[in-house]
């Protein structure tokens, strides 16, 4: 295990009781996510989702368009055929589309439209409360919660998820390719193993898939591979709330991260890291590690310059709400902010957003994803991450919906198809009832976000989106003009304890 971090190894850049400087211009992260680059060999495999008749026919009429390219928001329209954008500004023929029976009209009325969001750092098994409980989980049971999960993130506005852990070896397959499938609802997805762990270094018993010295790493890497996973997790760092394993503390070696590298690039596969230690990130940096998570303790030389050096090839998803809901909201689960203080959270979450900052200004792309499934970081809460990106880090609104849509649909290495409101693009696309860019919190509002599709399909749209108002003197006043009632809805929990 390599030795912790001291304060006298304090990195240069400011630290987080300095206020991040106002902004006030076009999104900075826009080139650092078109500039990103994986190696060719590790483009995923290509999955389609069932289910959008290729003609069927979508119109959002009068909307906001907010098309993640960087351009402010503008009025418009926009058509959608089959799976795909076809027009976006002004549609051809838009009179003549609103009149047709076989196109469906959605009367945006200046509602925002955008894309469908993205989340780097997903955990579909995860129960929403005594991860403990997880390893002893029936499998019947563990589906029925993943197959939740992912109808939440869809119910979310969510229609991209990047898997960072499964508890059960295929859970993440079987849940994505039932997606793919048409089965179930849920988001495009990239499945994700067990996370791999040197023997006593699991952070959550009976879900880890461990392995000791670079051979037995790769053997494990193999048995990843076969199951069909598009990433493999490594759990590099410990994790504070266990007070065995600090979050300083790396448990792999520089050999054993070179051979994870190269045999999971070997078979076409990304690597991303639980690291949260100065030397985990730093093997992540050193030796190719795609998608790192946390680097709290990042340093000055060998992590965030070298990082700086080699920013096109990775990106880092902080899972910050793990931080801030740890120190703020676990007391009401039976975790005292007074112990989370203790052991070290309120001091790892203030190194963290200094670092994160300092990565902003250097144009290290940075995308949300925050371990969402925990009992105090809940499933349906996703976008958490994106308030917390602006008040925190200090993005503009603006920057912080382009790392969850245009980001995110570079890191699936889909960018030129995913993530924008853009002709080609596949209509992954939410009709917000408000302006996120003046109020980044409505995307965390479920009754605001009005209609939610993927892939041209639409999964959610309110009878109102369906039933025009009834209007004065309309059918020649032969009906009665009656008000415009609302049927009470019925509503799900968004998680289901097992």
């Amino acid at each position: 295990m390599a030795p912790a971090c001291t304060e006298a190894e304090a990195p240069s850049w400011p630290s987080v009781s300095m206020k991040a400087k106002p902004y006030e211009g076009p999104p900075r992260n826009i080139k650092p996510i078109e500039d990103l680059h994986f190696a060719e060999n590790l483009q995923p495999k290509r999955y389609e989702i069932l289910g959008t008749h290729p003609e069927s026919r979508v119109l959002f009429s009068d909307v906001n368009i907010l098309d993640s390219t960087g351009r402010e928001p503008y009025k418009g329209d926009v058509l959608i055929e089959g799976q795909r954008i076809v027009a976006v500004g002004d549609v051809p023929d838009k009179e003549a589309l609103m009149k047709n029976s076989r196109v469906r009209v959605f009367h945006g009325k200046g509602r925002t439209l955008m894309s469908g969001l993205g989340d780097a750092h997903t955990h579909l098994t995860w129960n929403g409360g005594d991860l403990d409980r997880l390893g002893d989980l029936g499998i019947e049971e563990h589906v029925l919660l993943t197959m939740r999960s992912a109808q939440c993130y869809i119910d979310s506005g969510y229609t991209m998820c990047y898997g960072a852990a499964s508890a059960k070896p295929r859970l993440d397959v079987v849940i994505r390719d039932a997606i793919n499938a048409g089965d179930i609802p849920g988001p495009r997805s990239l499945a994700n193993g067990q996370e791999m762990a040197k023997p006593d270094g699991e952070l959550v018993a009976g879900i880890t898939a461990y392995a000791d010295g670079p051979q037995q790493m790769r053997e494990v890497i193999k048995e990843h591979v076969d199951l069909g996973v598009d990433n493999i997790k490594l759990s590099m760092s410990g994790e504070e709330i266990t007070e065995t394993r600090s979050a300083q503390d790396c448990y792999f070696t520089d050999e054993e991260t070179a051979a994870c590298v190269d045999e999971a690039h070997k078979h076409g596969k990304r690597l991303c890291a639980h690291a949260r230690a100065r030397d985990s990130v730093t093997q992540c940096v050193k030796h190719g590690v795609d998608v790192i998570y946390h680097a709290s303790w990042i340093d000055d030389e060998a992590g965030m310059n070298g990082l700086e050096k080699v920013k096109t090839k990775h990106i880092i998803a902080p899972a910050i709400n793990w931080l801030i809901g740890t120190l703020y909201d676990a007391e009401a689960f039976g975790y005292p902010q007074a112990q989370a203080e203790k052991v070290g959270y309120k001091r790892e979450l203030d190194v963290a957003i200094a670092g994160l900052r300092e990565m902003h200004r250097r144009g290290i792309v940075i995308l949300p994803g925050g371990d969402y499934g925990f009992a105090w970081t809940p499933h349906g809460t996703y976008a958490r991450d994106l308030d917390h990106f602006v008040k925190l880090i200090g993005m503009t609104p603006h920057e912080a919906i382009i790392s969850a849509t245009a980001g995110v649909a570079a890191l699936f290495m889909q960018k030129n198809e995913l993530g924008k409101i853009q002709p080609g693009f596949y209509a992954d696309c939410v009709l917000v009832d408000g302006n996120p860019l003046e109020d980044i919190t409505i995307l965390q509002d479920h009754d605001k976000l009005n209609v939610i599709m993927i892939n041209g399909r639409v999964h959610k749209a309110g009878r109102k989106e369906y039933v025009a108002p009834p209007v004065a003197g309309q059918d020649a006043n032969q009906h009665n003009i009656v008000p415009d009632m609302e049927f009470p809805e019925v509503k799900k929990a968004m998680q289901k304890a097992y």
